[in-house]
C-alpha cells in the first residue's frame, strides 16, 4: 500500500468515529432531556399552577436551589408523603422548612486559641 492510501483509510477511519462521537453526545443530550421531561412531568403533577409557577420563578433565580426542592418533593411523592397536590402557601412552608435545616447545618465556629500565641509576644523587652 502506499502512503497515500494509508492516508486515506486513515481519514475515513478518523470520520467514523467522529460520526461516533457525534451520536453518542446526542444520545447522551436525549437521554437528558428525557430525565428532564419526566421530572417536569412529576412536578406537574405534584403542584398546583402556582406553585409550579413559585418553583419557576426559583429556578430562575437560583438553578440548584430549585433542583434540590424538586428532588425533595419528588422523594415526598414517592414515599407517599404527599397526598393532595402542593398549593403555593404548602410551598412556602417547605422551602422554610428546608432554609431552617441548612441554616443549622452551615453555621461556622471560630474557635480561637489563647495562651500560645498572643499579641503581647511580639513586643520584647531587652
Amino acid at each position: 500500500m502506499d502512503d497515500d492510501d494509508l492516508q486515506k483509510i486513515r481519514q475515513a477511519r478518523l470520520q467514523e468515529l467522529a460520526q461516533q462521537g457525534g451520536q453518542q453526545s446526542q444520545g447522551g443530550d436525549n437521554k437528558k432531556q428525557q430525565e428532564d421531561e419526566a421530572r417536569k412531568s412529576v412536578i406537574s403533577q405534584i403542584l398546583t399552577p402556582e406553585a409550579a409557577d413559585r418553583l419557576g420563578r426559583i429556578s430562575m433565580v437560583k438553578e440548584s436551589r430549585a433542583r434540590d426542592l424538586e428532588n425533595r418533593l419528588i422523594m415526598m411523592a414517592r414515599s407517599n408523603q404527599i397526598r393532595q397536590r402542593i398549593t403555593d402557601e404548602e410551598l412556602v412552608k417547605l422551602i422554610n422548612m428546608l432554609d431552617e435545616q441548612k441554616a443549622d447545618e452551615s453555621k461556622i465556629v471560630f474557635s480561637r486559641r489563647k495562651g500560645v500565641f498572643d499579641e503581647d509576644d511580639d513586643f520584647y523587652d531587652m
